[in-house]
């Protein structure tokens, strides 16, 4: 099943239950959508960002993907639906902590990418952290002994 549809994101959204091969795929799927979506945060898609999405994805999920894949799954329709945070706040609750915290780490690689932060990225970022419910210990790796 290509996570390019993002098929068990929608899945969810209708209200069905996912498999345990759904969820794991759902965590691909929330990878590739907040990755996406964040070549578009600053309103600039940049070819370097999107280069960038398609080599993390590559090294998170061994899948490859193109520009194409990026561009398209970072303008999805699903967006006019739902705003992005919302789904990506549903699909928090099915993902355990160590993905949620991959796709956050992942993200902090896109908005390097072009070795500038915009205030648009540190606002999409902040809401993505938000979305996921991660806590900013979580975030940075710290726990009790």
């Amino acid at each position: 099943m290509s996570i390019v549809k993002l098929s068990g994101i929608k899945k969810l959204f209708k209200g069905a239950a996912l498999t345990r091969t759904e969820q794991k795929q759902l965590a691909k799927e929330v990878l590739l959508m907040t990755l996406a979506r964040a070549t578009a945060s600053d309103t600039n898609i940049k070819s370097v960002e999107v280069d960038k999405v398609r080599e993390v994805l590559l090294e998170r999920t061994g899948e490859k993907f193109t520009a194409a894949n990026v561009r398209v799954a970072a303008n999805s329709r699903l967006y006019e639906q739902a705003p992005f945070e919302r789904y990506l706040h549903k699909c928090s609750r099915k993902l355990t902590a160590k993905d949620r915290k991959n796709t956050l780490e992942a993200l902090l690689e896109i908005i390097h990418a072009d070795d500038r932060v915009s205030d648009y990225e540190v606002t999409f970022f902040n809401h993505v952290a938000r979305a996921l419910e991660l806590t900013p210990a979580q975030i940075i790796g710290l726990s009790a002994d």
